[in-house]
């Protein structure tokens, strides 16, 4: 179906989650790509399904609980660490092991997941020694209606400020981790609008045959599968609490997006000013987590973690179990500690 080595193309739909890449996933299916099987079950957030295979959903969420990551995670340094899991031999065997598999039921597969991203490099080098090409598709949201979208499927336990921060590393580190390779950038909106056009102008840019001729002629099924009254959450910024430095480095990688969104504005001079982007959110990062080292130590002394908060004079592990008990066990406890050293001293 298209020009990836031996004829097979791996394509991974990415983008913050709650922006679009389920529609853009079940649309693809629509039209004939292979999403391996099963796939997480549809439910009231998605009610069209997330087009995520569940053994790539596993896969990552495993991976990301060892290394402490989320997948809204606001931490630049964070990438280094899904990076690296993503270089051990274990871990490269797994996934070579299933996309092998995957790959011999067509052409072109296609994989989505939100936590994709956080391993982008792993997935395009085994591809690669499995002899097969891979594209990426980035769907792009408003951040605004990402944090709306994102609340409202997965509640309030993460902040307005701290979404819409994730939202700028995350869509970042894509933007960069991409360039080079074989990506097209779409729009929600736009995709909602014209997704025939969107899907052409996609296809060109990754060398995919079917959404480079898309039509509601070719693919009935694609058309009906939009829905626009699914397009809900249409707020800005008014209707979150985001600091206005995050608010403003946000809406200045918004416009770069959709310029990379636009025939011909993939140039240097906006992947020029996407890194001064960035530059001005790892400064912003640092200044905050210096500013909050305090609450950092703390939270770390509750989880009893070592480090600072040990350092800090947090009791060992042995006298904190020994504070739960109450005093007059305690002290009934060490009387019979002692009556049973004696015996054994004799």
């Amino acid at each position: 179906m298209s020009a990836g080595h031996g004829g097979r193309q791996l394509l991974l739909v990415v983008g913050v989650g709650r922006s679009g890449t389920s529609l853009m996933a079940g649309m693809l299916g629509q039209m004939g790509f292979y999403l391996p099987q099963p796939e997480v079950k549809a439910n009231d957030t998605n009610p069209r399904g997330f087009g995520e295979p569940r053994w790539v959903v596993d896969f990552h969420h495993k991976l990301m609980r060892r290394r402490r990551v989320t997948v809204n995670d606001s931490r630049p340094s964070a990438w280094e660490q899904t990076y690296d899991a993503g270089t051990r031999a274990p871990v490269r065997d797994e996934l070579r092991d299933w996309l092998r598999g995957e790959l011999g039921h067509g052409a072109d597969v296609v994989v989505k997941d939100p936590r994709t991203v956080w391993f982008l490099p792993l997935w395009t080098e085994v591809a690669a020694e499995l002899g097969a090409g891979t594209a990426t598709i980035t769907m792009l949201r408003h951040p605004a209606e990402v944090i709306a979208s994102a609340k409202r499927s997965y509640g309030d336990w993460q902040t307005d400020a701290s979404r819409a921060s994730s939202w700028i590393n995350v869509i970042l580190e894509t933007e960069r981790v991409t360039r080079g390779a074989t990506r097209a950038f779409v729009g929600y909106e736009a995709l909602l609008t014209d997704w025939p056009g969107e899907m052409r102008r996609a296809g060109a840019l990754i060398g995919s045959a079917p959404l480079a001729e898309a039509s509601p002629e070719r693919f009935p099924e694609a058309d009906s599968f939009i829905d626009p009254t699914l397009h809900r959450n249409r707020v800005g910024w008014d209707a979150h609490d985001v600091p206005a430095r995050v608010r403003e480095i946000a809406d200045d990688v918004w416009e770069l997006l959709l310029q990379l969104a636009a025939d011909g504005g993939d140039t240097p001079a906006v992947r020029a000013s996407l890194d001064a982007a960035r530059e001005r959110y790892l400064a912003m990062h640092a200044e905050a987590e210096a500013i909050a080292q305090s609450a950092i130590v703390a939270a770390k002394r509750r989880d009893g973690a070592g480090g600072p908060a040990a350092a800090a004079g947090a009791a060992p592990l042995k006298v904190r179990i020994a504070r739960r008990i109450p005093r007059h066990h305690r002290r009934r406890l060490r009387g019979l500690a002692t009556s049973l050293r004696a015996r054994i001293a004799r």
